[in-house]
């Protein structure tokens, strides 16, 4: 038996993926906190240029430079304490310099990479669609938190996994190519007249267009057939979190609420059930 076929043995193949999944679920905290800061320096050189202003210098900022610091002290993060969730825990959630604690987040996002990728590999078993879901699901994660903290979803993102989907499906991977371009136009469009009927009603804005381009993605990967579910179990998530918020944690109702992760949710439930859920669904109606 080659090394090949041992890596895809089921129980090594879900292993594997969870292992995997924990390193990219460290390297995806680097991405929820970095890139809307890259995007905001590139907005602000964009705005400076065009109004002939110069910019302050400041330490050039990507996904891998420069290396994780503490928050509180500036801490170097050495490769000892970045071992994802292990780390943490040595280090009893708390920076080895300062002794300030870590946001529990970052072992959170990492356990729930590594979990999720287990179950896309054992769901999938070895191929192209096991792959292509991991990397599903590392976008649903991102999209996720970078929407919790700043209300936005990244082009960066959103945009190449629309096209990924559809090249995806190109070799019916999830869906008919057919199904997979009328679920990524529906999926805009539709989201696209709830703003402006919203917009046109209240005079405000209920959503914004990153919503539209997740839900054009969401169609791309698995058709048009799953978008009114994926609406509704979003839409219903995102009620209920609301209502809980305002009754329970006291935030104010007119505190905009991230619509991204609800969708993102629904495109994870879609990935895993989205034909079994479609059709109970379509059987109730």
């Amino acid at each position: 038996m080659t090394a090949l076929d041992q890596l895809t043995r089921p129980g090594i193949f879900v292993a594997l993926a969870a292992l995997i999944g924990l390193i990219v679920g460290s390297f995806l905290n680097v991405v929820i906190h970095r890139l809307p800061l890259i995007m905001q320096r590139a907005w602000r050189s964009q705005c400076a240029e065009l109004s002939s202003l110069e910019l302050p210098s400041e330490e050039a900022l990507s996904l891998s430079r420069p290396r994780s610091r503490c928050p509180h002290c500036a801490h170097q993060i050495t490769a000892l304490e970045n071992i994802p969730v292990v780390s943490y825990i040595a280090l009893r959630g708390r920076c080895s310099a300062c002794h300030k604690p870590i946001g529990l987040r970052y072992p959170l996002v990492e356990a729930l990479t590594a979990l999720l990728s287990a179950a896309a590999a054992w769901h999938f078993g070895p191929g192209m669609a096991a792959v292509a879901a991991l990397v599903f699901i590392w976008a649903m994660i991102a999209l996720s938190g970078i929407d919790f903290d700043t209300q936005l979803l990244p082009d960066d993102i959103t945009l190449p996994l629309l096209w990924l989907g559809l090249l995806l499906n190109l070799a019916a991977t999830f869906t008919d190519l057919k199904s997979a371009v009328i679920g990524a136009v529906a999926g805009y469009l539709s989201l696209w007249c709830v703003y402006w009927g919203f917009r046109l009603a209240t005079g405000k804005e209920g959503m914004g267009y990153g919503d539209f381009k997740l839900l054009a993605a969401i169609g791309a990967w698995f058709g048009w057939q799953t978008l009114p579910l994926t609406i509704l179990l979003s839409s219903l998530v995102g009620a209920v979190v609301g209502i809980a918020l305002i009754a329970l944690a006291g935030r104010g109702r007119e505190v905009p609420i991230p619509f991204g992760p609800y969708l993102a949710a629904a495109g994870v439930l879609a990935l895993f059930f989205g034909k079994p859920l479609t059709q109970t669904y379509l059987n109730l109606l």
